[in-house]
């Protein structure tokens, strides 16, 4: 969801129904209150006798309908500079405060983006909990949060460093002791998190991120566009998060926290090997093996891992959330604790060559996907919306296998019956025969990007920069330079990954079998299936 462009969709900006859960700046860490937020920053109007001086009277700013506060301009008060990245909803850019010269990251949501009510408490909620956690020390503080007529733009900590991964990539080789190291900070903070109150539901790491350089560089965590405020016991229903990421129990819609436990054992797994544990050629597939359960200790490096890493791996990837350890457990566990039982001795050299390649691709993969979302039109996306519409014709928000096929046949969509079978495939995760709005635009739309071969061939065309026909080495580095996704150290390792007949360059049919393989980590899955159950 999120992709999709309406122009307000069913929120308009003055609908006051969007306004029915305001902000919040307690320490509460249950849902969050109906009181109007009051920081930051200090935007409530003034008393008459305070009133800033002024040329002329003005009149006060409209309270905007996603922070429920006066609208006012990011930059009367920071000049915005380069991008840093994007998500599904929101551009990162670069922010320097203008007196101060404080150099901050501004992540900017696009309102029209916001096609609903939930879309809209997301985002309100994002800041409540950006807010409430406010102070703890390994997470990205927010300094401020503005709205205008157009966006909401969050104002944070700048993570000047990189991703985790940069760190591990950029030592050349590590041991289990600093795996064991990296995991207790990140483990500490989940365990912050939970003792607040939030689930985070997408932590990957792509989501830490190093504060700056320095080589003992504090580890951020950040991105709470996903996170939810829980209460015990209470278990939520909506599948979202990133592929590879995602808990047994989110896939059957009924889960609490230890949804966090299981990814951050993901990436324990992946931090050992360089590999997921659960893998597939399509998300399908993943969610499969994710169901299924079975972890793969035999195949290299695992039979020279110690045991006591294979035994905290186990039981943080538990498929009974009730036996999985909690955050308190594993920062108790010999293998984690200070001094314990992580051996010193180098972890393989190709198990850090399988990272580069791991993270490498994803890189690739998004810089060609961004290429391609660019060739969807706003009048593409509008028209998979009518789509819907005309096919839930009961207006339940969820449509039927059946349904999808009238309504395909009906409309003269151009899907072939294989297409509706992959639409079904790709959206409907626990297999209960429905869809709804949001899964259906984000698989459809998934599917525009993929298969469509002109699409495809313009990214290639993107990265083939002296139509040669081939995507050479050079040319892969500086498209990703361009979208400050690469500083150019895996290059060579993603092109042996792709490069199919090993020429040492890319073809189209290489480049078309890459993009067409099942894309789970190119974009973040964020599908809102029903929203909380108490």
């Amino acid at each position: 969801m999120g992709n999709c462009c309406s122009q307000g969709g069913d929120t308009p900006a003055d609908n006051p129904a969007v306004a029915d859960k305001g902000e919040t700046n307690t320490n509460q860490d249950n849902e969050p209150s109906t009181n109007p937020i009051t920081t930051p920053p200090p935007t409530s109007k003034p008393p008459q006798s305070t009133a800033p001086p002024s040329s002329k009277p003005s009149k006060p700013a409209a309270v905007g309908p996603v922070l429920q506060r006066p609208m006012e301009d990011v930059r009367a008060t920071y000049s915005i500079g380069k991008e840093l990245g994007r998500g599904q909803f929101g551009v990162t850019h670069l922010c320097t405060h203008k007196v101060t010269k404080e150099q901050f990251a501004c992540k900017t949501i696009a309102k029209r983006k916001l096609v609903n009510k939930e879309d809209i408490e997301d985002v309100r909620r994002e800041v409540q909990i950006m807010h409430h956690l406010t102070g703890q020390a390994n997470i990205v503080e927010l300094k401020g949060a503005y709205e205008d007529k157009q966006s909401v733009h969050l104002v944070m900590e700048l993570c000047a460093g990189g991703e985790l991964f940069d760190r591990i990539i950029a030592k050349g080789h590590y041991t289990e002791r600093a795996a064991a190291s990296l995991m207790r900070t990140i483990v500490q903070i989940i365990h912050t998190l939970h003792s607040m109150g939030v689930i985070h539901r997408d932590l990957k790491p792509e989501n830490f991120l190093l504060l700056n350089k320095d080589e003992n560089a504090p580890l951020k965590a950040t991105d709470f566009g996903l996170s939810v405020f829980f209460k015990e016991g209470e278990m939520f229903k909506d599948i979202v998060g990133s592929a590879y990421y995602i808990a047994p129990e989110v896939l059957k819609r009924r889960y609490g926290p230890e949804v966090d436990i299981w990814s951050i054992g993901v990436m324990l797994y992946i931090l050992l090997s360089g590999v997921p544990p659960f893998w597939a050629e399509s998300e399908h597939g993943i969610f499969n093996a994710i169901l299924r359960g079975h972890i793969d200790f035999t195949s290299d490096p695992w039979p020279s891992i110690s045991p006591a890493a294979k035994d905290l791996v186990r039981k943080m990837l538990n498929s009974d959330p009730k036996q999985r350890l909690t955050a308190f457990e594993v920062l108790n566990h010999p293998w984690i604790k200070e001094d314990g039982e992580a051996p010193d001795k180098p972890i393989d050299n190709a198990v850090l060559n399988r990272l580069k390649q791991f993270r490498a691709m994803n890189q690739f993969k998004k810089v060609a996907l961004r290429v391609i979302a660019g060739c969807l039109s706003e009048e593409e996306i509008m028209g998979l919306k009518e789509m819907f519409k005309g096919m839930d014709t009961d207006n339940s928000g969820t449509i039927t296998v059946e349904e999808l096929k009238q309504g395909l046949a009906k409309q003269g969509t151009k899907l072939s019956e294989q297409e509706v079978k992959q639409l079904m495939d790709a959206a409907d995760a626990d297999g209960n025969g429905t869809i709804d709005y949001d899964e259906f635009i984000t698989a459809t739309m998934h599917m525009n990007r993929m298969n469509r071969e002109e699409h495809l061939y313009t990214a290639f065309q993107y990265f083939d920069k002296d139509n040669s026909g081939f995507i050479t080495t050079e040319e892969l580095d500086q498209a990703l330079r361009e979208y400050n996704m690469h500083d150019g150290r895996d290059i060579k390792e993603i092109l042996q990954e792709v490069d199919g007949d090993n020429d040492g360059r890319i073809n189209y049919d290489e480049f078309a079998a890459m993009m067409r393989k099942g894309n789970p980590e190119a974009h973040t899955k964020k599908r809102r299936d029903s929203f909380v159950s108490h």
